[in-house]
């Protein structure tokens, strides 16, 4: 039996292959084990994977994405000029895999491909995962299998420990894009997922932002205006500067886990910049903090303690950090273990996972705890699907995909570059047949489980913030080497990654189908600096009214938990500190989810109020204190614009807040210090709105203690 199974990372993608009764094997692409996940755009619409798109990217860095799965939930990428739905890109980068195995195989046929997810992924996402396996060819039976069952499948082979069933083990996987952890317990059948959890903004692409960040501060002042043009590059000149200034960063990053100090290569004018580990652990050290913290708390969930765990195993390239190890021993008092190479745990144990052992989540909301019983089926397509469900020669093919009934065969032309419409350099057309969400044949869970809204617009690649602690309003510019989307594309609504809102009725938000470069508006009495991201402006000190900042009535952390007594507008004590004398003049109405669209559901008790000007804020009491913080990145993080930061202080708590804007809508998101306290404010209908204009109306209307 041929069986390849594929770990389309979100940086690198590994293969492993099983034929002619041979043990499974790493398949080599262009000579490494790991072939970089990266897309490059050519002119004509082609696109190219893997190193040829590293080295193409180079000539024009704004055609080029190197972590196509880290935009899944957005649907559609731009590459230069070109809108491409990121179905075709992950299929263009499983394709060159497909076409290297079919090669080793002298044309061959694989009897099953298995593919790995994170155990996060609900039915909406991995169905664009089996969308993009179809469009690369696969005809074979499809397996779906999650990361840690998988990685914990691995690890008990390479250690040859046998488990026996009621063990359970615990997998720490940080990616280059995300951070998973799973508690995955021992069955009869194999493995399965007890509790797992995820931080979706952490991963190794954050390590190299920090990084990035702390090389800014120590030459940009040297010149600020060339660094300015390399943070936000408008010319092919500084896009290739900046896209090999962020090569030697990363590099810095990995040196850094072998050797105690590096230096990051500069482009001129700029002079190297010597790092040392201590240097990195310092400025990563509060990020994996909440990864160490997530771990021990899902072991917690599932009532066990890190001493009754068979293990603790790390997986992905970014736990090499030796910071990770430490971390993780003194948060659970549990040594993790790691093999040499943790890039090809997942892909290695994806083949020794039994089909009966495969229990995969069955909604999207994410919980951050699943109990998963024994009697539940595997996601398996087990025969390619009719025309009824894929496109028939009648349909034309996205992306210059071919269209055509039957099974789909391996694509011939994918031995180079990958075929696409060469006509699509404008308004670019999604195909609802091969956009849409495919059905899984067999399993009582069907992969799509209904309909969901897609946010109608890619927004340019946001590869991080580089802020610098300045300014009363500290203004973070979107760096990337991308342009903006200029031309309206018809996106099929039927399709979408991860949004909790129905399809009908009103909606919180309409995002609009273009984005535009919004300036930010200076204020008089604020000092604009360049820095390593851009402007920032000088914090000159605390803003708004400030009341005591500590006393004996203001609810500590533990008491915002337990005091759980409501008035008669839905606030609890807690909340009602953080609210102040907003609900006296609002309507404010309890219960419903907190969130905004596009941006899974916040845990937590909520009080929504309606203000003047058509703003509205809720006000969160959130499980815990990370969880305040990780709802409020979320928020403003999902309009990918630039980004106003500052501190405020009043009625008893102190904390900060960060506005985001573009087309017309406008968000805020503030937290207080050590409480599970979130606010989230909101503003739609203003073309002209800006993070400053809605973080002067926070600041005079809605910060407590005004």
């Amino acid at each position: 039996m041929r069986v390849l199974s594929v770990d389309l990372g979100t940086s690198n993608t590994v293969a492993v292959l099983s034929a002619h009764g041979r043990p499974p094997r790493v398949v080599e692409v262009d000579g490494s084990s790991a072939m970089p996940s990266a897309v490059y755009c050519e002119e004509d619409g082609t696109l190219v994977v893997g190193r040829d798109a590293e080295r193409r990217a180079r000539l024009d860095p704004s055609r080029y994405e190197p972590n196509p799965k880290r935009r899944i939930a957005e649907g559609l990428v731009r590459l230069g000029g070109t809108v491409v739905p990121v179905t075709d890109a992950l299929a263009a980068v499983l394709g060159r895999v497909l076409e290297e195995t079919a090669r080793q195989l002298n044309g061959a046929q694989l009897d099953e491909v298995r593919l790995t997810h994170p155990a996060q992924w609900g039915p909406t996402r991995r169905n664009v995962l089996i969308s993009a396996a179809r469009l690369a060819g696969v005809t074979a039976e499809l397996v779906l299998v999650p990361e840690p069952v998988a990685a914990a499948a691995h690890y008990a082979l390479a250690i040859e420990r046998d488990f026996v069933a009621g063990q359970a083990l615990a997998v720490y996987d940080l990616g280059a894009g995300t951070f998973d952890v799973a508690v995955v317990g021992v069955t009869r059948h194999g493995f399965e997922v007890l509790a797992n959890d995820g931080l979706p903004d952490l991963g190794g692409l954050d390590v190299d932002q920090a990084l990035l960040e702390h090389v800014g501060r120590q030459v940009s002042h040297s010149d600020p205006g060339h660094w300015q043009r390399l943070m936000r590059p408008d010319s092919t000149a500084d896009r290739r500067a900046r896209r090999t200034m962020l090569d030697d960063v990363r590099s810095a990053k990995e040196a850094l886990s072998r050797h105690l100090q590096t230096e990051v290569p500069m482009p001129p004018p700029f002079t190297d910049v010597p790092v040392t580990r201590a240097d990195m652990e310092a400025l990563v050290r509060p990020r994996l903090l909440r990864s160490a913290e997530l771990l021990a708390s899902t072991i917690a969930s599932t009532g066990m303690s890190a001493d009754q765990l068979a293990g603790i195993y790390l997986v992905g390239g970014s736990s090499r950090i030796p910071l990770i190890s430490a971390m993780i021993t003194q948060q659970v008092r549990v040594a993790p273990t790691s093999l040499d190479q943790p890039e090809t745990a997942v892909a290695l144990g994806a083949h020794h996972v039994p089909k009966e052992g495969i229990h995969l989540r069955e909604t999207d909301d994410e919980p951050s705890t699943v109990k998963l019983s024994g009697s539940e089926a595997p996601t398996v397509v087990t025969e390619p699907v009719d025309g009824g469900d894929y496109p028939t020669q009648n349909m034309p093919a996205t992306g210059g995909f071919p269209a055509q009934s039957g099974p789909l065969p391996v694509n011939p032309a994918l031995s180079g570059p990958y075929p696409m419409n060469p006509a699509l350099s404008g308004p670019y057309p999604v195909n609802p047949a091969l956009s849409g969400p495919y059905p899984v044949h067999s399993g009582p869970h069907p992969v799509n489980t209904g309909s969901h809204q897609v946010n109608s617009g890619p927004h340019p690649v946001n590869t991080g913030s580089h802020q610098v602690q300045s300014g009363p309003h500290q203004v973070n510019p979107s760096s990337t080497g991308g342009h903006p989307v200029t031309a309206p594309y018809s996106v099929n609504t039927s399709f979408s990654v991860n949004s909790p809102y129905p399809t009908t009725g009103p909606q919180e938000f309409n995002f609009p189908s273009t984005v535009t470069a919004k300036p930010v508006k200076k204020q008089p009495n604020r000092k604009v600096l360049l820095a390593a991201g851009g402007a920032v402006v000088l914090v000159l000190g605390v803003v708004g009214g400030i009341f005591a900042l500590s006393g004996p009535d203001v609810p500590n952390a533990q008491e915002c938990k337990t005091d759980t007594a409501t008035d008669d507008k839905g606030f609890t004590k807690c909340l009602r500190q953080l609210a102040g004398v907003v609900p006296d003049g609002s309507t404010c109405k309890s219960g419903g989810a907190a969130g905004v669209s596009g941006v899974n559901a916040i845990k937590g008790s909520v009080v929504s109020c309606e203000l003047a000007d058509d703003y509205a804020v809720q006000y969160v009491l959130t499980d815990t204190v990370t969880g305040a913080q990780q709802g409020a990145d979320a928020v403003v993080q999902s309009l990918r614009a630039d980004v106003v930061e500052a501190e405020w202080a009043g009625n008893g708590l102190e904390g900060k807040y960060r506005s985001s804007a573009d087309g017309g809508v406008g968000l805020l998101a503030f937290t207080a210090t050590d409480r599970p306290l979130l606010g989230i404010v909101t503003k739609t209908g203003d073309e002209k709105l800006t993070a400053d204009d809605i973080a002067t109306y926070f600041e005079q209307h809605i910060q407590p203690g005004t």
